[in-house]
């Protein structure tokens, strides 16, 4: 199946000088939620993907579409045509025709379409009878709304078959009280509607080439129409606006948290959630309010994220516990662990079972081995962390000498005292304590203490008083002549 999608538009109702397809639903796209839905619809064995019409902001998109392909070779697949001038619907379709295989139904969907789901399409797809060629029947995916104001009518004659589609601007009064909308999103014979687009006229009250207008030529024709709705409003829903924009992304995100909560996902508030991403959770998770998640998460069985947290593409293990506004980012999380408040986790932190990483403690790029804990304060970059390990309050690893990073090596039963700098490159021995407010320049021996601070001295002295400063005449002045005003 042929499958084009319209993303020519500007979106002027968004004021933003980024393309309207390219606004982002749950940190998404819109474009990238369309194209994923379309490409899971035409299989991996489709040599040919969807063809994307780009209009404006086309660099933009064709970008996007590259990064993208880096990411998912699916991709790849994708190939795009350039509406030059925004002159409809039917023109924009016109611009794909000649890449079009005729032995194939069309499948037209919109780039700011994001929610329509492959259960839809499929569904739509069966009722063009999947015929090769032209004698397939023409699909359209209807809705009825309670309020249709700006969307075109399906005109249905007396037995019910679809006589044409009428834009709103050109209804008359009794058309538009017609409830039955087209949502656009059509499957259409391809030869036949090569004939079509080439036949369209702009004689209407926006001057543009209608796609919709292929309907009374298909009537005309004799082209079985056959439609059928989605199983939710929230499919066929274009955006427009941040308005549009901000109410569907809470439908998406509600549809989300409704699936968790399925799964076995306790949720404190199913409305206060955003999954910008894929999140996989085991049983008896129990998520706070106000948490986001990107990217690829996975929460095993059994952990509870507190209020307020950031996790992205992270995996945290059985049973742990990460309390309020904690930020994790590209981190493993062993069983039973212990984070947060306040803590956070950057790229590389790896972390096996049972560690604690307590309040404004970040981990950079390192390994932190079972039972080991950095309660307080602290910054643990680019390190090696043995067994129960004991990182004092205000301890950080010096890692970085203004070029390079080097790495601080802590071996198993250390105990670190508060406010110790670890000048790497340097390796702490097993059993080693390093006293409070060493500054470790070079190895620290095993199982002995080092201590590196200045000799304690005490000094009679006199704390300086402050010197009060003269009152010139013209203040004093101004005070009593303020004074005596106010009296009167």
């Amino acid at each position: 199946m042929n499958i084009v999608i319209l993303a020519a538009g500007q979106g002027k109702r968004m004021k933003s000088a980024l393309p309207k397809v390219l606004q982002t639903l749950a940190g998404k796209p819109l474009l990238q939620h369309v194209l994923a839905t379309a490409l899971s619809l035409q299989g991996k064995q489709t040599k040919t993907g969807p063809i994307v019409v780009v209009g404006h902001g086309a660099a933009d998109v064709k970008e996007f579409l590259i990064s993208t392909s880096q990411i998912d070779p699916a991709f790849c697949k994708v190939t795009t045509v350039l509406q030059a001038e925004q002159k409809g619907t039917g023109h924009a379709l016109l611009q794909a025709l000649s890449k079009l295989d005729v032995d194939e139904p069309t499948l037209v969907l919109y780039g700011d379409v994001p929610l329509t789901t492959k259960k839809t399409l499929s569904k739509l797809a069966k009722l063009a009878d999947g015929v090769r060629g032209q004698d397939c029947a023409l699909a359209l995916l209807t809705q009825d709304l309670s309020n249709p104001t700006g969307y075109g009518r399906i005109v249905r004659d007396a037995d019910g078959s679809v006589k044409e589609i009428v834009e709103e601007k050109d209804a008359t009064s009794a058309q538009k009280s017609i409830l039955e909308i087209n949502t656009g999103i059509m499957v259409l014979p391809t030869s036949a509607l090569k004939k079509w687009l080439k036949a369209l006229r702009a004689s209407n009250a926006q001057g543009e080439y209608y796609l919709t207008d292929v309907i009374a030529m298909a009537v005309k024709d004799g082209v079985p129409i056959r439609t059928t709705q989605a199983d939710a409003e929230y499919e066929t829903v274009g955006v427009n606006s941040r308005d549009q924009l901000a109410s569907l992304e809470r439908v998406h995100q509600r549809n989300i948290a409704n699936q968790l909560m399925d799964a076995g996902v306790s949720l404190a508030d199913p409305a206060r959630i955003d999954v910008r991403g894929v999140l996989e959770c085991g049983t008896d998770v129990f998520i706070d309010i106000g948490c986001v998640f990107e990217g690829c998460v996975t929460l095993a069985s059994g952990t509870k994220i507190g209020p307020y947290c950031i996790i992205r593409n992270s995996v945290i293990g059985k049973g742990v516990t990460i309390q309020a506004f904690s930020h994790i980012d590209g981190a493993k999380v062993g069983s039973s662990s212990i984070i947060g408040p306040y803590a956070r986790l950057r790229p590389g932190a790896d972390l096996a079972n049972d560690v604690h990483i307590g309040n404004f403690v970040e981990v950079k790029n390192s390994k932190i081995a079972s039972n080991s804990k950095a309660n307080h304060l602290a910054y643990v970059g680019d390190s090696i962390v043995g067994s129960r390990v004991n990182i004092g309050a205000g301890t950080i690893t010096c890692n970085y000498d203004g070029v390079n990073k080097h790495q601080t090596i802590i071996e198993d039963d250390v105990f670190i005292g508060s406010d110790t700098q670890l000048v790497a490159p340097i390796r702490v021995g097993r059993g080693a304590t390093l006293g409070a407010g060493t500054t470790l320049t070079k190895d620290a021996p095993p199982n002995q203490l080092t201590v590196s601070r200045a000799r304690q001295i005490s000094i009679q002295w006199q704390r300086p008083v402050k010197v009060e400063k003269p009152v010139s005449k013209t203040v004093v002045k101004k005070a009593v002549t303020k004074t005596a005003k106010a009296k009167k």
